[in-house]
């Protein structure tokens, strides 16, 4: 096989987001159920015979030796050649369809369609584990998207257990702003001490559970993600996700999805998508 193509990345939601800790070193003790829907990525990968890692379309304000999917590939070209011979190279072209810094985990599933993609073009062989420890060298989000199916979380992020979630339409609207995360973990109001829940007590899958933490901190510093919240709960409970600056809603139905959509203002950009029960490319780790 000298190509995969049309290899799909999906974004994440918060269903809820506590900050229960903090560590000695200054992370941040999360627990979070993590929703994958479909509004995604698409990336495409085409082999070559120089040994090179080449990203060939332009991300603006991403440099390509910044960008998470080539150092996923990278990392994974470099455990290759531990065990044998060093891979073929690769283009890897992208279509950037989630917002960069919305708080969807864009980059982070890039990363992980990447590692998928890429064990199975180069026939490396490599475990769902051993890609889920390269991911987490990326970020602590990584391994979620490799674990296929959506997780209870805890710890830094790195701690995963697979949990079933309803199906629902969401309504995902970005306000126009970018919030740095470091901005919003650095604040002296930020709650830290949430009291800890345990995946029993998300049983049934509630959208209605818990809070995001972060959410307060965000809106009081950025009015855009306030304002967000505040229109979209005039058509369902609302709320951030991971730290902003993307807001969204769950509905029961494509057409209300629909009718909610129709009705966002121009000044923001908004999408509908399904709610997924597994990660679209995970089949290649079956395989």
């Amino acid at each position: 096989m000298k190509h995969l193509h049309d290899c799909r990345a999906p974004a994440k939601l918060n269903l809820f987001l506590h900050v229960v800790g903090r560590r000695d070193d200054g992370y941040h003790l999360l627990q979070s159920v993590f929703q994958l829907i479909e509004l995604a990525d698409v990336l495409h990968f085409d082999l070559r015979d120089d040994g090179a890692i080449v990203r060939v379309t332009d991300v603006p304000n991403v440099p390509a030796s910044e960008d998470l999917i080539v150092r996923a590939a990278q990392l994974l070209s470099n455990a290759v050649a531990l065990r044998g011979p060093r891979p073929a190279g690769v283009d890897i072209a992208i279509e950037k369809r989630i917002p960069m810094g919305g708080g969807l985990g864009g980059g982070s599933s890039d990363a992980a369609t990447t590692l998928m993609a890429l064990n199975h073009l180069w026939q490396a062989g490599l475990t769902r584990s051993e890609l889920m420890g390269l991911g987490l060298q990326l970020g602590a989000d990584v391994p979620f998207f490799l674990l296929g199916e959506n997780a209870f979380v805890e710890g830094i992020g790195e701690q995963l257990t697979a949990v079933p979630t309803p199906p629902a339409w969401f309504v995902v609207i970005h306000p126009g702003i970018s919030v740095p995360t470091p901005v919003i973990f650095r604040a002296p109001e930020l709650t830290r001490n949430t009291k800890a829940v345990k995946i029993a007590d998300f049983s049934g899958g509630l959208l209605g559970f818990g809070r995001n933490d972060l959410q307060a901190v965000a809106a009081r510093a950025f009015p855009p993600v306030a304002d967000a919240v505040e229109w979209l709960s005039d058509f369902g409970e609302a709320r951030m996700t991971g730290s902003g600056a993307c807001v969204f809603a769950a509905f029961g139905s494509e057409s209300e999805a629909n009718a909610v959509l129709q009705s966002v203002p121009a000044a923001w950009r908004g999408w509908k998508a399904r709610s997924l029960a597994a990660h679209p490319m995970d089949d290649l780790l079956q395989s």
